[in-house]
């Protein structure tokens, strides 16, 4: 059976009454090279252990499989687990997990699953929970990389560069933990039934620190959070809601210079590393 070819997979569903759900954002592969091409991707091997997010009928598990150690694939849609059974069958290494992704408690999952192992995520990620899946998976803390396909216009935020409409916060969460690589897109056609976007790959490298130094990881990001919530805002503005009611916004506009800031510059101009050392003057004039 080949878990990529339309005909085959038609039949597989339709021996299980299988019916697509909307709300679960189903959409399984039928062009061979996707999986094949984002398990390669993955860097899993013989001493890795990948944990999968939404596997469906499992294209991509078995891919991950025939080179990975062990692989667990979480699954919440129960009436994929007799087609799982039947299509992971000759994969003892590979594990179906009962559970939602975003609820699971994921650095426990691992540590019972992987013991020994170099862990990795890897997943065709379904478009309504690509950034809580994803922010979960990088606060865990205990994944090498994480490689996935998800909307290109995700994609393209996670890798986003200062100055680009697609820089954002959630930009700067990622690359604050991780690099970030566009590696290739995928098209609609590639999926039964067809989405109406194009799809990307991208992989993820965990990062040992960030790439600049951050002395206060909670008050950065709320400086980052402040500086995107309203983007036609000017930094000033946008951070002085942060500061005490008795600094006064003067104080901001000279902190901003001791950055080499204008006092008219907007946070989507702002580097990983601007944010950084404004973070670092903004706790010590919060800390006076």
């Amino acid at each position: 059976m080949d878990l990529c070819n339309e005909k085959d997979i038609r039949a597989l569903l339709g021996r299980h009454g299988f019916r697509f759900s909307k709300s679960m954002g189903q959409n399984f592969l039928i062009e061979g090279w996707v999986p094949r091409d984002i398990a390669e991707a993955s860097g899993a091997g013989p001493d890795t252990g990948v944990l999968e997010i939404g596997p469906g009928i499992g294209p991509l598990t078995v891919q991950l499989a025939r080179r990975a150690a062990k692989v667990a694939a979480i699954e919440l849609d129960r009436t994929l687990y007799p087609i799982l059974a039947e299509t992971l069958a000759p994969y003892p290494n590979a594990e179906v997990v009962p559970g939602d992704a975003m609820k699971l408690d994921l650095a426990a999952l691992v540590s019972d699953k992987f013991s020994g192992l170099t862990v990795i995520a890897c997943a065709n990620l379904p478009y309504n929970i690509t950034t809580p899946v994803l922010t979960a998976l990088i606060e865990a803390g205990c994944f090498a990389s994480i490689t996935v396909m998800i909307q290109r216009e995700v994609a393209q935020r996670i890798c986003a560069q200062p100055g680009t409409p697609e820089y954002g916060a959630f930009t700067l969460l990622c690359q604050y933990y991780a690099d970030c690589a566009l590696l290739y897109d995928v098209p609609p056609s590639c999926f039964l039934p067809a989405p109406k976007v194009t799809s990307t790959v991208i992989r993820m490298t965990i990062r040992e620190k960030p790439p600049a130094v951050v002395e206060d990881p909670d008050l950065f990001f709320q400086v980052v959070r402040a500086a995107f919530a309203q983007r036609r805002k000017t930094l000033v503005n946008c951070l002085y809601p942060l500061l005490e009611k008795s600094v006064e916004k003067q104080t901001l506009s000279g902190l901003l210079h001791a950055c080499n800031l204008t006092e008219t510059i907007r946070g989507e101009r702002l580097t990983f590393a601007d944010f950084a050392q404004l973070t670092g003057k903004l706790k010590e004039i919060r800390g006076s």
